[in-house]
């Protein structure tokens, strides 16, 4: 399986700038719900991506809130990593204290202050020999990876650390081809459309 197969709803950044939603599920009126606010959806390989480009973050934000809040009435296992949707009203955020690579199988984190190096650790994350990055609790799978990254995540935001996840997809074109076909959204017909204007929390 790939990162982005094992929740039914992903939401992820490219390093390129584009936030991606991909659905691992059948959702009734998802197509719709997301393409109304302003993703736009394209067949890649064995599912449909939805996607909206590098833009502005306040309008991304706000449009995946929206999609987001449509989609939490139709299933609750979801997961947000994008960076691409991170706004605030008082000004341009700040660069992250934390930041999580994923890059072939492996996850590295660096923190530029304590309060983030301890957030780690409170985690099962261990430091390097040298210091300079932390690393998961060993062996854990894919989707342990992936949990132990979310549950990091999420205690920062809720504590004010400014933290960014790269995920290690560099464009669009790079979302990993779904693992799973019988069960994912149906490709809406017709020719892929350009990714319209494009936001999570």
């Amino acid at each position: 399986m790939a990162l982005t197969d094992h929740h039914d709803v992903f939401i992820g950044s490219t390093d390129d700038g584009y936030t991606f939603l991909v659905l691992n599920r059948r959702l009734p009126g998802a197509d719709r719900l997301l393409t109304d606010a302003g993703f736009t959806a394209r067949a890649h390989h064995d599912r449909t991506v939805y996607l909206l480009p590098p833009g502005i973050p306040q309008d991304a934000h706000e449009r995946a809130g929206q999609a987001m809040y449509g989609l939490l009435e139709r299933a609750h296992d979801l997961v947000d990593l994008s960076w691409t949707t991170r706004w605030s009203p008082h000004g341009p955020l700040p660069e992250p204290d934390l930041r999580i690579q994923f890059a072939d199988g492996i996850v590295t984190a660096t923190a530029k202050t304590p309060e983030a190096r301890s957030l780690l650790e409170q985690h099962g994350f261990t430091p390097s020999p040298d210091g300079s990055s932390h690393r998961p609790p060993a062996g854990l799978d894919e989707r342990g990876l992936l949990g132990a990254v979310v549950g990091v995540e999420s205690h920062a935001y809720a504590h004010g650390v400014a933290v960014r996840v790269g995920l290690g997809i560099a464009t669009p074109a790079a979302i990993p081809v779904a693992a799973r076909r019988a069960t994912l959204a149906t490709v809406p017909t017709g020719p892929a459309a350009n990714p319209s204007r494009g936001r999570t929390r």
